[in-house]
């Protein structure tokens, strides 16, 4: 497959997450709280893996050893991250949310530098430098529609902090044997079968037999479109490799903006441009030479 075809699906890949951060601002717009927002995100992606998996005719049965495993994915890679971006969500303009979520190769360098996975180097530190400047930038009163805002950019970027320690703890210890795909689906079956009494218990619950409108779609749409494109992500670091798939994460951030003023109508400050800017050249920074 020659590099342009390899480039239009990397840019494919890039749109479709893009597009799940309006969809996020969305489906919180009329009050739904994260925890039944969660459980319908893993339930809907659990049957969506799991027709894909029978269909091509892979396993769906989950090692009962490994439960803990799936659990473990489950809360860092959905459970505890969406607990505090969908509330942020909420509160930020989406946009905003697609520059933070762009932290992740950045905040992954000083846990990798933690477990022992990576060794440091200057440059990528250098690329860390520029990612927290890009933050505080993000912080300046003017950066935001409103200054009050800014106590909300804390609480957004926990979730790029999961999935920088969900990922370094899949490095150091690799997935026991299962494929990605595989992995994914039992995140999300264990993490629908946690999240269900939960979101009952704290009357979080989101009833589907409800009048549907748009946070109701939007919820159901970014549930497809993420495990659709996170799955074509793992296929392609398969296929092209890992430096090239994880450019992606540019794709994701101007198109997250860009669907974002589309969709609903965001406009930004020159702050935040330059946040995204900053934050977009530690990432080239901060990302791995080698394949």
């Amino acid at each position: 497959m020659g590099r342009l075809r390899w480039a239009a699906i990397l840019l494919a890949i890039g749109v479709g997450w893009g597009l799940t951060q309006p969809l996020t601002k969305i489906a919180v717009s009329e009050g739904y709280e994260p925890l039944g927002l969660i459980f319908w995100q893993l339930a809907l992606g659990a049957v969506f893996m799991f027709v894909f998996r029978r269909l091509s005719g892979k396993p769906t049965t989950l090692p009962p050893q490994l439960l803990w495993f799936f659990l473990l994915i489950a809360g860092l890679g959905t459970i505890f991250p969406n607990s505090f971006s969908y509330r942020a969500a909420a509160e930020l303009p989406a946009g905003v949310m697609s520059v933070v979520i762009s932290l992740v190769p950045m905040l992954a360098f000083p846990v990798a530098l933690m477990f022992g996975v990576d060794r440091f180097n200057w440059l990528r530190l250098g690329g860390l430098v520029l990612g927290l400047c890009g933050v505080v930038l993000l912080a300046e009163p003017e950066a935001l529609p409103d200054p009050a805002m800014i106590v909300w950019l804390p609480i957004a970027v926990i979730a790029p902090l999961c999935y920088a320690f969900e990922g370094n703890i899949v490095a150091k210890w690799g997935m026991h044997g299962l494929g990605p795909g595989h992995v994914l689906y039992g995140a999300s079956l264990v993490g629908a079968i946690v999240a269900l009494p939960i979101s009952l218990a704290s009357g979080q619950f989101i009833d589907p037999r409800t009048d549907w409108g748009p946070p109701e779609y939007a919820l159901v749409f970014s549930s497809i479109i993420h495990v659709t494109v996170y799955t074509s992500y793992v296929w392609l670091v398969s296929r092209a490799g890992s430096v090239f798939a994880a450019q992606v994460g540019y794709v994701v951030t101007g198109t997250g903006v860009i669907w974002s003023m589309i969709l609903l109508g965001e406009r930004y400050s020159v702050w935040v441009w330059g946040a995204m800017g900053l934050i977009l050249v530690g990432v080239f920074l901060v990302q791995p030479r080698d394949n």
